[in-house]
């Protein structure tokens, strides 16, 4: 793992000091670089594409992507999202403000996310009486497959979907392509954490809910 980080690093190093090149921004849109860790690079590129590349289209797409990068970053509001719930109710994001809200990306066909459930649901119960509550986006197509995987594994809270699978309107305006994908909202729908899941989950609610 240090050995693999210190190549990425290096790769990192390459691009920000070598000439702009087809060939960095390449990589750049992969999946060599975690987006979150290497966000500063991912911007760094994007402005020298916008100044040197203007007209480029290719630029134009990674520009794109960066600015989507930018409304997920940590410390900016959550995008809305405005899905049914399983009544056919629309139900906003924004309407669960005042609380810290953890939005759940999953689906009953995703493995990693039906194994990640049952940490959900026990930081849910120890926080819920303080403040915490989960708005589940499902990225599932059937109905009754949805339905079935929210009562199998006891999802209590807030769900949503327009069961499109990826084409749902919420999954192109968080730019998902995979999941299990979850923020953390605070009360004022402002990102403060991104793909905490296990241990880590507990250990940042615990922080936040008790100030340990």
């Amino acid at each position: 793992m240090v050995l693999a980080r210190n190549a990425t690093d290096k790769a990192a190093l390459e691009i920000k000091n070598a000439p702009l090149s087809l060939g960095a921004i390449n990589l750049m849109e992969g999946n060599l670089f975690d987006k979150d860790q290497y966000f500063d690079l991912y911007v760094s590129v994007a402005d020298r594409v916008q100044k040197e590349w203007p007209n480029y289209e290719h630029g134009k797409a990674y520009v794109d992507m960066v600015n989507k990068m930018k409304t997920l970053a940590i410390g900016s509001v959550a995008p809305e999202i405005s899905l049914p719930n399983p009544e056919g109710k629309i139900v906003p994001l924004s309407s669960l403000r005042g609380q810290y809200v953890l939005v759940d990306f999953w689906a009953k066909w995703c493995g990693p996310c039906r194994q990640e459930n049952p940490n959900v649901v026990r930081a849910y119960n120890k926080y819920k009486s303080k403040g915490l509550t989960v708005y589940g986006v499902s990225l599932d197509r059937s109905k009754e497959d949805w339905l079935q995987a929210i009562q199998q594994d006891g999802l209590t809270w807030t769900h949503v979907s327009d069961l499109k699978f990826w084409q749902s309107e919420a999954a192109k305006t968080y730019n998902i392509n995979a999941i299990p994908f979850s923020l953390l909202l605070d009360p004022n729908g402002v990102i403060i954490a991104k793909n905490l899941r296990g241990p880590a989950l507990d250990q940042k609610l615990e922080e936040i809910f008790n100030g340990k």
